[in-house]
């Protein structure tokens, strides 16, 4: 038997049950994210966890969404050149956090003391 073969599609299932698992984003929330993009791609952010984020969500948004989401994206870029440079940085740093970071779940939190993970 091949173990690594074994093992490397055990986690392949494991990865996909769990992103099946996760509701997928609304697309307020696919907009306000591109938002963050074109913030931090206007003020020189490193933009990579916004990009995988915008890509894991992306699937099959209506027309709409994404074009709506490209005008945002566009408008907050013009924006980061202006004068309100710091006030966009602000929002990346607060608001746009949670589109940066790796998507938590509720079993994933860490409890209170005193109870069990997933509570």
């Amino acid at each position: 038997m091949n173990f690594p073969a074994i093992a490397f599609s055990a986690l392949a299932l494991a990865a996909a049950t769990a992103a099946a698992a996760a509701p997928p984003a609304s697309d307020l929330d696919y907009i306000k994210a591109s938002r963050c993009r074109g913030i931090a791609a206007g003020v020189g952010a490193e933009t990579s966890a916004l990009d995988a984020y915008l890509k894991a969500e992306g699937g099959a948004r209506p027309p709409a969404v994404e074009s709506r989401a490209d005008d945002e994206r566009a408008r907050a870029r013009r924006q980061a050149g202006g004068e309100g440079r710091a006030r966009l940085e602000a929002e990346l740093s607060g608001p746009c956090a949670a589109y940066m970071g790796a998507p938590t779940t509720m079993a994933s939190r860490r409890a209170p003391a005193g109870l069990p993970a997933g509570l």
